[in-house]
């Protein structure tokens, strides 16, 4: 061995070393936001817990859940990627999308995957377990909850949609969401996390559909507003539209509060930096803009606002606004070093 291979290894123990000792973070949403979130702090923390939701019921997954009667793998699937150790190509396999094929057009080869360790094992969260060793993943992911729920939604005009993809694709205005059984026991790994926690971040992702259902688990809740972590809300970028159109940041708060209860989070984390006149025209387009920072509604709400840069560097305009994974660990982690 060369002095080079001696200075690459004692380089990898340190990082392990590193990353063992550092800080117990529980991060909570599903959709796309929570796994740009997980790929920024695994670069910090192996003590990482990751609660998503199994409201999911459109695409893949929604297929899926309803030809097997398993829990929706899709955002599950997202942030054990999002975790991997290192981008190989297994973690592309779990990734890629079938484009054609009877039957097959539209799934994902991951969520086929762990449909199938769930049949062959017999349990979804040992089937989980199973892929995050093959992905080397760092930390764990997590459902809310082993049992089929289903997310409702009641309208400003005082009807009811129910099932995720039906609220997402509603575009209209909401007054609040509930899951049915309104009962239904957490997964005891993810509350042992939250009570060990340091840090409890909840978001980036669509409020009402990927968030709060994690929170409608009620004993979920519960231990995290109970739990001595710092919590922390990591505000959208965007509006949504129906789910949050004409939200300020505040209005994201008072949502979570209006749900669960109210003075339990301490940060909001906010984007402060513009996106281009074209991205704001083509979002405007489409029914959404700008999350407006309401500086004197927070102040009142007793939350401590975090203001930053969080928006990816190369933002083209045929791709989403989103947060670049990066900029918001860093954000968040020192909240962690504050204490």
């Amino acid at each position: 061995m060369n002095l080079q291979d001696v200075k690459k290894l004692l380089g990898q123990l340190y990082r392990r070393q590193f990353l063992r000792r550092g800080p117990r973070i529980v991060a909570i949403g599903g959709g796309t936001g929570l796994p740009v979130l997980l790929r920024g702090l695994k670069e910090y923390t192996e003590n990482l817990t990751a609660i998503v939701t199994v409201a999911d019921d459109g695409g893949s997954s929604g297929r899926l859940r309803g030809e097997f009667g398993i829990l929706p793998p899709g955002d599950i699937r997202n942030c054990l990627v999002a975790l991997a150790e290192t981008e190989t190509l297994m973690d592309k396999l779990f990734c890629y999308r079938f484009g054609q094929g009877a039957g097959l057009a539209g799934h994902s080869l991951g969520n086929l995957l762990i449909t199938a360790l769930v049949d062959i094992l017999g349990d979804f969260q040992t089937a989980i377990k199973e892929v995050s060793k093959v992905l080397k993943v760092r930390g764990q992911v997590l459902p809310s909850t082993l049992r089929q729920v289903v997310l409702h939604a009641e309208l400003e005009d005082g009807t009811t949609v129910s099932g995720e993809s039906k609220i997402s694709q509603s575009r209209a205005p909401l007054k609040r969401v509930y899951i049915t059984p309104g009962e239904c026991a957490p997964v005891p790994e993810a509350l042992k996390a939250i009570g060990q926690a340091d840090l409890i971040l909840l978001g980036p992702g669509s409020l009402f559909t990927s968030v709060l259902p994690n929170l409608l688990v009620q004993e979920i809740a519960a231990a995290v507003k109970a739990a001595p972590a710092v919590k922390c809300y990591i505000c959208n970028i965007m509006t949504q539209p129906g789910e949050t159109t004409g939200f300020k940041a505040s209005d994201h708060l008072r949502a979570l509060y209006e749900h669960v209860g109210p003075g339990w989070i301490d940060y909001i984390v906010v984007n402060t930096r513009q996106v281009t006149p074209a991205l704001r025209e083509k979002y405007a387009r489409e029914g959404a803009a700008l999350v407006v920072v309401d500086d004197h509604n927070l102040a009142r709400m007793g939350v401590r606002v975090i203001k930053a840069d969080l928006l990816e560097e190369a933002l083209r305009e045929t791709e989403p606004v989103r947060h670049d994974p990066g900029k918001l660990a860093r954000t968040v982690i020192r909240l962690v070093c504050k204490r």
